[in-house]
């Protein structure tokens, strides 16, 4: 390590510093070491959780010490011991928006799990838009609020990032509670809309939706949502920022939550989708209801 670093710099930035001081190109280092050159900037940057051994073979490859080297692999292996579990993102709406992205583009398999509204990746623009909105009438402070551009921003960065549902090599898993459906954030003919995109979506091969019914016997409180990326991030969304866990202890408590509130929930969807199509039918105007 370089007499400016710090032992609580995240693994990757040390391993950052060590190539820069070695003059080694992220492109021949990840041809030395069998990664392409976007992993080694992931890693690097944070964006992607520090695995032991991927750890292990860059700091080899680099001919660090071998002190060096095991207490970089250790730290890789136990970030708990050296991190706050828990990081804020980006405060603001389309920031955030870009921050899932780049976590959703380089994950393989995502699952997702919402208490009370659609799941972001499923949503319609006028969906997120009716949620973007409210998110941004609940701030306040002159600092933390979110311009009507910004929202509209927002709601273009959650539409593009439905498109890596339809991206090879992917799965996907959404959770959800029958409130969701139920829960009219946005007037009928665009709930309606949410609906039919739901269907939509459920009719993907490599995309599962399951909803949780009013009626069943929750195992757990549904406290809020969260979304996990493979086992490396576990990611909440607030109201006025976002945090991310890559502690493996952490995402594998959020893994077990899933689970059990999955094994609750139904696949067969299309009753309870039908159930308040009909209701939002009703609602339209001049439908005589």
């Amino acid at each position: 390590m370089s007499d400016g670093d710090s032992p609580d710099q995240p693994v990757g930035a040390l391993l950052a510093r060590w190539r820069k001081q070695k003059k080694i190109s992220g492109q021949t280092l990840g041809e030395l070491v069998g990664m392409s050159q976007a992993k080694i900037s992931r890693l690097e940057n944070g964006v992607s959780s520090p695995d032991p051994q991927d750890v292990r073979r860059i700091a080899e490859a680099l001919a660090l010490p071998p002190g060096e080297v095991d207490r970089l692999v250790a730290a890789a292996d136990r970030p708990s011991d050296r991190f706050v579990d828990w990081h804020s993102t980006e405060p603001g709406l389309p920031e955030r928006q870009q921050f899932l992205r780049q976590l959703e583009v380089s994950t393989r398999e995502i699952r997702t799990f919402q208490p009370a509204v659609v799941v972001g990746l499923l949503q319609t623009s006028e969906y997120a838009r009716a949620l973007l909105t409210g998110y941004r009438g609940e701030q306040d402070d002159d600092d933390t609020a979110a311009s009507p551009l910004a929202v509209s921003e927002a709601v273009a960065a959650r539409i593009q990032r439905g498109q890596v549902l339809y991206e090879p090599g992917r799965k996907f898993s959404f959770l959800m509670t029958e409130t969701a459906l139920g829960n009219q954030v946005c007037g009928p003919a665009d709930m309606l809309a949410q609906i039919g995109r739901l269907r939509e979506v459920s009719t993907l091969s490599n995309v599962d939706v399951r909803i949780i019914p009013q009626d069943a016997n929750l195992p757990l409180p549904p406290a809020h949502g969260f979304e996990l990326m493979g086992d490396k991030v576990v990611f909440v969304d607030l109201f006025n920022t976002s945090l991310l866990s890559r502690d493996r202890r952490t995402v594998r408590h959020y893994q077990q939550v899933f689970d059990t509130l999955d094994s609750v929930a139904t696949s067969e969807i299309s009753t309870l989708l039908d159930k308040y199509q009909s209701r939002y039918v009703r609602m339209l105007p001049g439908s005589g209801a």
